[in-house]
């Protein structure tokens, strides 16, 4: 018996699908747009990544220090998409 841990491969899908179950807070990072985030809470997609966020905000980073802006509920294009990422709920307060 070897000490190697095997491990699982997780499909993205699934990890976006528990993300909309648990209703986590998300953080989504835009394609051309490097200062700013969308956060919220994930309440629906498809299969071209298109994103259905409640509660949306953007939020800006870097050297551009602007006020974040809130936005409600938005669908956000898959196109439009880098990554999507849990982010803690004391950020989202």
């Amino acid at each position: 018996m070897s000490g190697r841990q095997q491990r699982v491969m997780v499909q993205p899908i699934n990890v976006i699908f528990k993300n909309l179950q648990q209703r986590t807070p998300v953080q989504i990072w835009l394609f051309d747009n490097v200062d700013m985030r969308i956060e919220g809470r994930l309440i629906g997609f498809d299969e071209f990544m298109n994103v259905v966020i409640d509660d949306a905000s953007e939020v800006f980073v870097g050297s551009e220090s602007k006020p974040s802006r809130s936005l409600g509920r938005i669908l956000l294009k898959g196109d439009n998409i880098t990554l999507i990422q849990p982010i803690s709920s004391s950020s989202m307060d």
